[in-house]
């Protein structure tokens, strides 16, 4: 999954460019979609740092193997990101979960 495709995916379950962060939470991996979108005027990126925001994103979604995990959780949530409301997607690292946490 690109950044490009990720926006993408995110447009066409909301219908705007939320932003997404990535969060640590009690040895856990998240990708929040936060209620903040591009499409506000008090958005703090401008669309070509939201790209690249993406695409810094969608890299680390394919180092954790994510990708598919993010991509059906969109596609199957009935939650939208709501002021002060993130929407949180759980990312399952596995064996794996020591190489990330330090």
């Amino acid at each position: 999954m690109t950044g490009r495709e990720l926006h993408q995916l995110i447009l066409e379950k909301w219908g705007r460019s939320y932003d997404l962060k990535l969060r640590r939470l009690q040895g856990k991996i998240f990708v929040q979609v936060m209620w903040k979108y591009l499409e506000q005027v008090s958005f703090p990126l401008s669309p070509e740092e939201y790209a690249a925001h993406l695409e810094e994103i969608a890299e680390y979604l394919r180092a954790l193997g994510g990708t598919e995990t993010v991509r059906s959780y969109i596609l199957n949530t009935r939650e939208r990101p709501r002021l002060g409301k993130a929407v949180s997607i759980p990312i399952e690292l596995g064996a794996r979960a020591s190489e990330w946490f330090v």
